[in-house]
C-alpha cells in the first residue's frame, strides 16, 4: 500500500476505484466497503485508492461540540487498512478550508483531475462536500458530466450489520469489551510509550510498565482491569492491565495505564508498546489496605492467565 499525507504526491491513475471515509475503527462494517473496492478494482483490472482525512472531520467542524473520542490514532488507521491491500491510501489534511469545498471542486479537482477516478464506492449514506451536498444521488445525476460509475453499498447490507464506531466507543466505555471487540473485528488497541511510575508495584510482587498515550484524542476504555496481549518489539507478551486512579495507594485523581507484563523483567523505560485488550475484567476498586489489593491483583493474574 503506498501511502501520501499529500494530493500533489499523487500522480493520476488510468483507472482510479475509490472509495472516501474517515473509516475511525476500520470496523467489521467498513470492511463490508474495503472489500467491496479491492474487488471491483481486481475486476476492473484498475488500482484501488481509499481517500481519508486526519484530523477526523469532527475535530474540525464541531469544535465547540463535546469532543468526539477517535477509536483508531492515524498510524493504528494506516496499520488495520494495510492488511485489506488496498494499492494506493491517501490521506488529505482537513480544516476548515477544505470542509468549505463544493461537491462539484471536491469531484473535479481532486476525484478527477488529481487521481482519475472511474468508480466511486460509498456506502448508501456516505455525504461529501460543502454541507453534504454530494452523494450516491448527486453522482448518478451527473454521471455523463463526471464520468464517474458511483457503486453503492446497498442500506441492507450496512445495516444489517448494526454497525458504528459510536456503538463500540458506547461499548468501550461501558466496559463491554466483548461487544466491541466483535463489532471491530479484532481487540481493540492501545499503543504509547513507557514513562517512570512510582514504581510501587515492584514493592508488591506486580511490577507495572506505565503506557503514555500520546494522542490525547484516543478513546480511553471505561477503568478496570483487562487482560492484555502485550507488543515489544515485535514480541507478544501476556500481562493484566489496570487503567484508573489507583484510589487503594493515591488520592491523586488523574488517570494511569499501568501494564503488568507476565513472566517478564526487562528494562522497557522509553519504548512503545501496544496494548490488545482481550477482556474486561473487573471494575477498579479501593481496597481496605495493601494485604487485600495484593490478593486481588493474585486472582486477577489467575483469572487473566486463564483468558489469555
Amino acid at each position: 500500500m503506498k501511502i501520501y499525507r499529500d494530493i500533489k504526491e499523487f500522480k493520476p491513475l488510468n483507472k482510479a476505484v475509490v472509495t472516501i471515509g474517515a473509516f475511525d475503527g476500520v470496523h467489521i462494517g467498513h470492511k463490508k466497503i474495503l472489500n467491496r473496492l479491492t474487488e471491483l478494482s481486481s475486476l476492473v483490472n484498475g488500482e484501488s485508492v481509499l481517500i481519508t482525512f486526519w484530523p477526523h472531520p469532527r475535530l474540525v467542524l464541531k469544535k465547540d461540540a463535546e469532543p468526539i473520542a477517535l477509536l483508531n490514532t492515524l498510524e493504528e488507521k494506516i496499520h488495520l487498512l494495510d492488511t485489506f491491500h488496498i494499492d494506493h491510501l491517501l490521506i488529505l489534511n482537513f480544516n476548515e478550508e477544505f470542509s468549505k469545498l463544493t461537491a462539484d471542486a471536491f469531484i473535479e479537482n481532486i476525484l478527477i483531475k488529481s487521481i482519475g477516478t472511474r468508480y466511486l464506492v460509498l456506502g448508501y449514506d456516505h455525504r461529501f462536500g460543502h454541507d453534504r451536498e454530494g452523494g450516491i444521488d448527486y453522482l448518478n445525476a451527473n454521471k455523463e458530466r463526471f464520468n464517474i460509475e458511483p457503486v453503492e453499498i446497498p442500506k441492507q447490507e450496512i445495516e444489517s450489520l448494526a454497525i458504528s464506531s459510536t456503538l463500540i466507543r458506547q461499548a468501550l466505555l461501558h466496559g463491554d469489551s466483548k461487544l466491541a471487540n466483535q463489532n471491530l473485528g479484532y481487540s481493540y488497541l492501545l499503543r504509547g510509550f513507557v514513562i517512570e511510575g512510582n514504581k510501587l508495584g515492584r514493592t508488591i510482587g506486580y511490577p507495572t510498565a506505565n503506557i503514555f498515550i500520546e494522542d490525547q484524542d484516543k478513546l480511553i476504555p471505561k477503568n478496570g482491569v483487562y487482560a492484555v496481549y502485550v507488543y515489544i518489539e515485535g514480541e507478544r507478551y501476556k500481562g493484566m492491565l489496570n487503567i484508573g486512579v489507583r484510589p487503594t495507594v493515591t488520592n491523586d485523581l488523574r488517570r494511569t495505564i499501568e501494564v503488568h507484563i507476565f513472566d517478564f523483567a526487562q528494562d522497557i523505560y522509553g519504548k512503545t508498546v501496544r496494548l490488545e485488550l482481550l477482556t474486561y475484567m473487573r471494575a477498579e476498586v479501593k481496597f481496605n489496605g495493601i494485604d487485600a489489593l495484593i490478593e486481588q491483583l493474585k486472582q486477577d493474574e489467575i483469572d487473566a492467565r486463564a483468558i489469555l
